[in-house]
């Protein structure tokens, strides 16, 4: 058996099936960013569509699990289960779905090329539990890409949950730990996937946003802003998530060209990581948000919950989403009193390399199997049942 010894406890890397560490995060190749004279006048295809095509026709968009689907998640679930691996050491190798695998093979080329989006219903977290429903859903996950760190503490399997935390310290807090509401964002992976254990009393619900459709519609009534968001002049906090000698803020932009021929639109976006810099402006580390990138901030969120498919996830329903051409958000919620449980989704981050079809992103990783997400010096994949 392979394992690792640079950490004080030796690491079985049988049960790190893609690897340790995923490559974190990291400024773009600037030389590979293009101006906006660049980009395209206007974007069609595929990967554009609006909110009406999809507004009356949830069948366009939803799958529900059939009883031999699930028959068949659970007996492989059963077998990995009655095998001891751990959590993190799922992959397409050992949790085989030869029914489901046509489905989901044809779910990861629409989720990365075509509407970037997906809700599943029906997935039977009460009957199964925690525990066996991580496994059938990170086993689903396997067929879509590699999981990555969502945080500095190695977290694959991710908990969406109130803890607490005060929201209003966004220089510090990850908002998914908090009950406030996310504005129009995109997670730090090629896809993310969310299901729902538990349900809010009020609110947490969804929106989606086709980027390719708020890009045309910026081009059209605001080519300022678009301008604006394609400039390299913005800066990303890391929020201390940092490795040693790292700096604590990336300065990227936001609206990027794939590289190579016929490059499509690309968006990477999160305004808490945006606002919450002034501790480095103040030092004079960072420029402040000039008045043109403060309208460009507020012009994009309104042009997103303007253009929005608004969803409500279930008790049992899965919702995958691509982040390289779709934004999504969440209203803020309130949960049930005690000792009625709170708000909970489990969240996957995914990633999908250039070489297996992933987007070809202007950043030194882009082929990396484990590209993205968020990583702290040898911080080891993990894989928890609950929020810490």
């Amino acid at each position: 058996m392979a394992t690792l010894t640079q950490t004080a406890t030796p690491l079985s890397l049988d049960a790190f099936p893609d690897g340790l560490k995923t490559t974190g995060q990291h400024p773009p190749l600037y030389d590979a960013l293009r101006p906006f004279d660049k980009f395209p006048k206007s974007i069609s295809g595929p990967t554009l569509w609006k909110p009406e095509d999809y507004k009356d026709a949830p069948e366009k968009w939803t799958h529900r699990f059939s009883a031999e689907e699930i028959a068949e998640l659970s007996a492989t679930a059963d077998a990995f289960l009655a095998a001891k691996t751990p959590l993190t050491g799922i992959s397409k190798s050992n949790f085989p779905l030869p029914k489901l695998s046509a489905l989901l093979t044809d779910l990861r080329e629409d989720l990365l090329n075509g509407k970037g989006f997906i809700l599943f219903k029906g997935f039977p977290v009460e009957e199964w539990g925690n525990h066996k429903s991580a496994v059938a859903y990170m086993g689903l996950g396997t067929y879509l890409g590699y999981f990555i760190s969502q945080n500095s503490r190695g977290h694959v399997l991710g908990h969406v949950k109130d803890l607490g935390e005060d929201p209003t310290q966004i220089d510090s807090v990850r908002i998914y730990r908090t009950n406030a509401r996310q504005f129009f964002h995109a997670d730090d992976s090629d896809i993310v996937g969310l299901l729902c254990i538990a349900r809010a009393l009020e609110g947490g619900e969804s929106d989606i946003a086709s980027t390719h459709n708020v890009y045309n519609t910026l081009a059209a009534e605001r080519p300022d802003v678009l301008k604006t968001l394609i400039e390299p002049i913005w800066y990303f906090d890391r929020k201390g998530e940092t490795s040693k000698g790292q700096d604590e803020f990336i300065r990227t932009s936001v609206i990027y060209l794939e590289r190579g021929d016929t490059p499509r639109v690309y968006t990477k976006w999160d305004p808490y990581y945006v606002r919450s810099l002034g501790r480095f402006s103040d030092a004079g580390l960072v420029p402040p948000l000039s008045p043109a990138q403060l309208e460009a901030l507020q012009v994009l969120e309104e042009t997103c919950q303007r253009l929005a498919l608004h969803m409500v996830l279930e008790v049992g329903d899965i919702q995958f989403v691509t982040n390289s051409h779709v934004l999504h958000s969440r209203t803020e919620y309130k949960d049930y009193a005690p000792p009625a449980p709170r708000r909970h989704l489990m969240r996957l981050w995914l990633s999908t390399p250039e070489s297996e079809g992933g987007w070809r992103l202007p950043f030194w990783d882009s082929n990396e199997k484990k590209r993205g997400g968020v990583q702290v010096d040898d911080q080891p994949p993990v894989a928890l049942l609950d929020a810490e």
